[in-house]
């Protein structure tokens, strides 16, 4: 799922290709991306393009008069810039908007469709879609721990929880943990003042990090490229191979259609969490540290 870094970029060249533009024509494939009914999705035909601002990890595109098209890529949804009037892609395809110099294609490489867009009429509609998670670069260090601390979960899941912080998600959480060498299975209310300004300091490092990574790549270009799994991650979508800092073969915790990285040595004093995906089969032989998991693996 496209998250802080890929949506900050996404906006930020939405801006640069969109605004000023009028939206010519609507073209949908699939009738349950819109989940609204009024307005319309074809009341910002002839609208002029005057902003695109980022939610969460939501996209909002304001038309003249405040009119907002709500995009939510989901997990496999994605979009891409096609010359104008491109044709939709087989199953893939969801919409297209067509502008004067070219076609914004959407598009969606999953079986099951979650990505979803919204009309809505007045910046006062757009509060609906708020879930109320904090920005990590605008607020300050005691506002920080104050909604960390607001609720007493695991850091992996306070990360990625929407309505406490904004735009993070499984990939870039997965990351900051390392970067701020605590474990993802660490509670919130066990974190002392040093811990959390560690954290805060590494949500910024990492998510700014991979932002400008993806402008150096994108440029003056549409992002056509959008993964969770990106060349030169530490450790998310890297189970077995090395920790880039001290050599020792990632692990990870199953739960569902996440994944949890994290590096043993450097995020859980050397601890192995057991992988729901495995442990049920193996049991009570499921390896303790990083050295019983590698012999193993060797057997």
């Amino acid at each position: 799922m496209p998250e802080w870094p890929d949506v900050v970029v996404y906006v930020e060249r939405m801006r640069a290709y969109l605004v000023g533009e009028p939206l010519e024509k609507v073209r949908l494939k699939s009738v349950f991306l819109v989940r609204s009914v009024s307005p319309p999705v074809t009341a910002a035909e002839g609208c002029r393009v005057v902003g695109v601002e980022r939610s969460g990890k939501r996209i909002l595109v304001e038309f003249d008069d405040e009119l907002f098209y709500v995009i939510h890529l989901m997990i496999a949804g994605r979009l891409r810039w096609r010359k104008r009037g491109a044709g939709l892609p087989g199953r893939a395809g969801l919409a297209a908007f067509d502008f004067p110099k070219g076609s914004l294609v959407w598009t969606e490489a999953a079986q099951r469709k979650r990505a979803s867009m919204h009309v809505v009429e007045g910046r006062a509609g757009l509060a609906a879609f708020d879930r109320g998670g904090l920005e990590v670069f605008d607020c300050t260090l005691e506002e920080f721990a104050a909604r960390l601390r607001s609720e007493n979960h695991t850091l992996k899941r306070s990360l990625t929880s929407p309505r406490l912080f904004s735009g993070i998600g499984n990939a870039y959480s997965d990351e900051i943990l390392h970067h701020a060498r605590l474990s993802p299975l660490t509670w919130t209310s066990r974190l002392d003042d040093e811990e959390i300004e560690r954290l805060l300091a590494s949500t910024r490092t990492v998510l700014e990090l991979w932002a400008e990574r993806s402008r150096e790549e994108v440029g003056e270009k549409f992002p056509d490229k959008v993964t969770a799994f990106r060349d030169g991650m530490a450790v998310h979508g890297r189970f077995r191979e090395p920790c880039p800092d001290c050599g020792t073969p990632v692990q990870r915790i199953v739960k569902g259609e996440n994944e949890t990285n994290y590096c043993p040595t450097c995020q859980t004093g050397g601890k192995v969490y057991a992988d729901r995906a495995l442990s049920k089969l193996l049991g009570k032989d499921w390896p303790k540290s990083v050295e019983e998991w590698e012999e193993l693996r060797d057997r």
